[in-house]
């Protein structure tokens, strides 16, 4: 005859088992994790506080000054302002149009797949086919770039793109939201496609026009993807590279200089290692904030919703 007690041992011996199971399926991913992101951080950390120049093992210990001639810096400060006006264009900017662009294609519009493909298709292309493709459209010689070329065709005043000094962050963030614009649109019509029609039906049926709609119900609805979209928005905008670095290299005069391509010179090209490993903590910390900031805000945000 079975026991309480005998049930009760074979089902601690099965959430035992379960747990076992559980933890040997981590240790992998928990390696991985371990070897390539938590050492390579503490690595960094420990470097910042040297003065290195990536040969040798690092003796020169300065402590903190690498973080002091960071905070003195008007390059540093020059490439934080305009990170933070990527960050700004593509939440008030590129944002909104790709969710523009979504309600339009998303809902009958006739050819969807062909526009979707078409939106989506330079967010395959790698940022480097990007850089080196745009840096051909913006070549300020008519006869070489078709921007100006178009521009000088309906006899509008040619410009040099990339090295005039109010321009050149525009242009990149041209190049940018031309990108990744696709990927948010399909966030959002994915989004959409999940709000339920019912919805909308009884909302057609008590009266509510294409405004109120989208204000009331669409937009409300759509909450949780716009958040996720916005997330992902300002974390890549930090962390742009590869386009800025090939098409400007931060140029003219630091104009177009970010964080990301701060910390690549000063590593890689002046080889100024340990203050290299001060500015990627720096961007660390950055991002760290601005992660635990918006996910507490969100959650409340949903716990009140």
């Amino acid at each position: 005859m079975v026991t309480i007690e005998t049930l009760k041992k074979r089902k601690s011996r099965r959430f035992s088992s379960d747990r076992i199971k559980v933890f040997l399926f981590l240790i992998p991913a928990a390696v991985l994790l371990l070897v390539f992101l938590v050492i390579p951080i503490f690595q960094c950390l420990y470097y910042s506080l040297f003065n290195w120049n990536g040969m040798g093992p690092a003796e020169d210990f300065i402590g903190i000054i690498n973080y002091k001639k960071i905070i003195s810096d008007n390059v540093f400060l020059r490439a934080l302002g305009n990170t933070f006006a990527i960050v700004g264009l593509s939440l008030f900017v590129q944002l909104p149009l790709a969710l523009f662009l979504a309600i339009m294609i998303g809902r009958g519009i006739k050819g969807r797949a062909f526009y979707r493909t078409v939106f989506f298709l330079p967010y395959v292309l790698s940022e480097t086919i990007t850089a080196v493709m745009w840096r051909i459209l913006y070549n300020p010689d008519p006869s070489r770039g078709f921007i100006n070329a178009v521009f000088q065709a309906f006899g509008w005043k040619m410009q040099d793109w990339l090295g005039n000094m109010n321009l050149v962050l525009f242009s990149i963030f041209i190049v940018l939201t031309w990108k990744y614009i696709g990927f948010h649109m399909l966030l959002y019509i994915t989004g959409l496609q999940n709000i339920p029609r019912d919805v909308e039906e009884a909302a057609l049926i008590d009266g509510v026009n294409k405004r109120q709609m989208l204000t009331y119900i669409t937009l409300p609805l759509l909450g949780g993807t716009i958040r996720t979209s916005a997330y992902l928005s300002v974390l890549g905008s930090l962390q742009v590279y590869a386009i800025v670095w090939i098409m400007t290299k931060g140029g003219p005069v630091n104009a177009s200089e970010v964080l990301s391509t701060y910390m690549y010179r000063f590593s890689f090209v002046r080889f100024q290692l340990g203050y290299g490993a001060a500015v990627a903590i720096v961007m660390l910390i950055i991002s760290l904030i601005f992660s635990v900031t918006y996910m507490s805000i969100t959650r409340r945000t949903e716990h009140i919703a």
